[in-house]
């Protein structure tokens, strides 16, 4: 089983998108601010979907240190963000995002995404 990294700082957007990927059958670890998920990066899972605009350390910065890290810069990181003006998905990559899904999106297609990137379907 595939262990996904959630990090949602709105609950309701939480509750969606681990409720769809749990009925897909991934395990999925919730992180609502960036100090949280850079404490639950620790386990190592397969993909992190990461909000940008998250309390504390932002998603930004959080993309940055993980990439930047020996232990976790090979795990996939996909920006699922509010953030789609013109330039932000660049920004995204330039911070270390491997993919980009701007919101609002359907968890179906979130889920789909997640499955692409990790070669599922």
């Amino acid at each position: 089983m595939k262990t996904i990294l959630l990090v949602e700082d709105n609950p309701h957007n939480r509750k969606i998108f681990s409720g769809m990927l749990t009925h897909a059958g991934f395990k999925v670890v919730e992180a609502e601010d960036g100090n949280k998920a850079l404490e639950q990066a620790a386990i190592k899972p397969d993909l992190i979907l990461m909000d940008l605009s998250i309390p504390g350390i932002d998603g930004w910065e959080v993309t940055r240190r993980l990439k930047a890290d020996p232990a976790t810069k090979a795990i996939p990181i996909i920006a699922l963000t509010a953030h789609a003006m013109h330039g932000d998905e660049d920004r995204a990559r330039r911070a270390g995002c491997d993919g980009y899904l701007a919101k609002p999106i359907t968890p179906s297609k979130v889920v789909e995404a997640v499955k692409k990137f990790l070669k599922i379907i």
